[in-house]
C-alpha cells in the first residue's frame, strides 16, 4: 500500500507540473495585454502614461523573459506565495481563502445530496427492475444527463424568483450571518448542480446493482432465507458502489474546481465566478494560482478513492 501511495504521488506531481506548463503558457497565447485591459477599465480616474504602464509591468515582473516568468511563479508557490492579482490588486491566496469556502459550501451540499438521492433511485431501480420505479429512475437520470445546467438555472430564476417569488435570484450568504437566507440562496443553484451527478450515480448504480444481484453469492443468501433488506444492505450494496465511488470522486473534484455556470448564472461570489472574471481580465496570476491548488486537490481526492477500493472490496491488492 505506502509504495502505491508514493507511485500515485509521484504521478500526481508529474500531472500537476505538466497542467502549470499547460496553463502557463496558454494564458500567454490569449490576444492583449492585461495591463492595458487593466489600465482602459481604469480609464475614468485618470489617464495613464506610458511611464506607469511601464513601471507596473516591472512591479508584475512582466517585462522578464517568459521563461523567467515561470520560474519565478513556480518558486512563490512552493514558497507559499500565490502572486498578486492585477485586478483584483490582492494577493490571490487571500482571494482563494476568501471564495473557496463559498465554492466548498455549496459543492459539498449538492454533492452530498446528488450522492444520495443518485444512488437509492440507482439501487431502487435495480432492485425493483422493470417496474415503475425503474421507468422514473431511468426517466428522471436520462433527463439530468441531457438538460443544459445554465437553461435550468435560467429556468429556474424565471419561475421560482422572478414568477412566483419564493426564492432569491442571486447572491450569496454566509449559513454564520443568515441561516435562513443561506438556505434560501443555495436551493436553485445547488439543485443546478447536483442534477448532473445524481442522474450519473443513479445510472451506474442502477447497472452495478443489476450485475451484482445476478452474483452467486447473492443468490446463495437469498436461498439461505435472509431478508430482503439483509441481502441488499450487507452483501449487494457494498460491492456495486465500487464502480459508484469513481464517479463520486470526480463529481466531487469538479465541484472543487468550481461551478462555472452555476456561479454565472447566479452571482455567487466563488472560485468558478473568479476565474470567469480572472479569464477575461487575463488576470495571468489568477488563472495560473487557482487551477494549480484546484488540480492539487482534485489529484488527492483521486488518491483517497483508489485507496478506499480496498475497503469495498478486500479481494483488490495494491502493488
Amino acid at each position: 500500500m505506502t509504495a502505491y501511495i508514493i507511485r500515485r504521488l509521484i504521478q500526481g506531481v508529474i500531472v500537476l507540473f505538466i497542467m502549470t506548463l499547460i496553463v502557463f503558457f496558454s494564458m500567454r497565447l490569449l490576444p492583449g495585454d492585461p495591463l492595458k485591459i487593466f489600465m482602459g477599465q481604469q480609464a475614468s480616474s485618470g489617464a495613464m502614461g506610458e511611464e506607469q504602464l511601464e513601471s507596473m509591468r516591472r512591479y508584475y515582473g512582466l517585462d522578464r523573459p517568459i521563461m523567467i516568468q515561470y520560474f519565478s511563479w513556480m518558486g512563490g508557490i512552493f514558497r507559499g506565495n500565490l502572486g498578486k492579482s492585477i485586478y483584483y490588486r490582492q494577493d490571490v491566496g487571500g482571494l482563494l481563502k476568501e471564495r473557496f469556502p463559498i465554492t466548498l459550501h455549496l459543492g459539498i451540499t449538492a454533492w452530498i445530496l446528488a450522492t444520495v438521492v443518485g444512488v437509492l433511485l440507482g439501487v431502487l431501480a435495480g432492485i425493483r427492475r422493470a417496474t415503475w420505479i425503474d421507468y422514473v429512475s431511468t426517466t428522471i437520470a436520462n433527463i439530468g444527463i441531457t438538460v443544459p445546467i445554465f437553461w435550468l438555472g435560467i429556468l429556474l430564476i424565471y419561475i421560482l424568483g422572478l414568477k412566483l417569488k419564493w426564492l432569491p435570484i442571486f447572491g450569496y450568504t454566509s449559513p454564520f450571518d443568515d441561516f435562513w437566507m443561506s438556505t434560501k440562496q443555495m436551493i436553485m443553484p445547488m439543485f443546478c448542480i447536483a442534477i448532473p451527478g445524481m442522474a450519473y450515480s443513479a445510472r451506474q448504480s442502477r447497472s452495478a446493482m443489476l450485475e451484482v444481484i445476478q452474483q452467486d453469492y447473492i443468490r446463495t443468501a437469498w436461498s439461505k432465507g435472509l431478508r430482503e433488506r439483509t441481502v441488499i444492505m450487507k452483501h449487494a450494496l457494498k460491492n456495486s458502489l465500487i464502480p459508484v465511488i469513481t464517479l463520486m470522486g470526480i463529481g466531487l473534484g469538479i465541484v472543487l474546481g468550481g461551478s462555472v455556470l452555476v456561479e454565472t448564472v447566479f452571482a455567487i461570489p466563488g472560485i468558478g465566478s473568479l476565474l470567469v472574471t480572472s479569464v477575461f481580465a487575463q488576470d495571468y496570476v489568477v488563472v495560473q494560482s487557482s487551477t494549480v491548488v484546484i488540480a492539487g486537490l482534485i489529484i488527492l481526492i483521486n488518491l483517497i478513492v483508489d485507496i478506499s477500493y480496498g475497503w469495498l472490496d478486500p479481494r483488490i491488492r495494491y502493488h
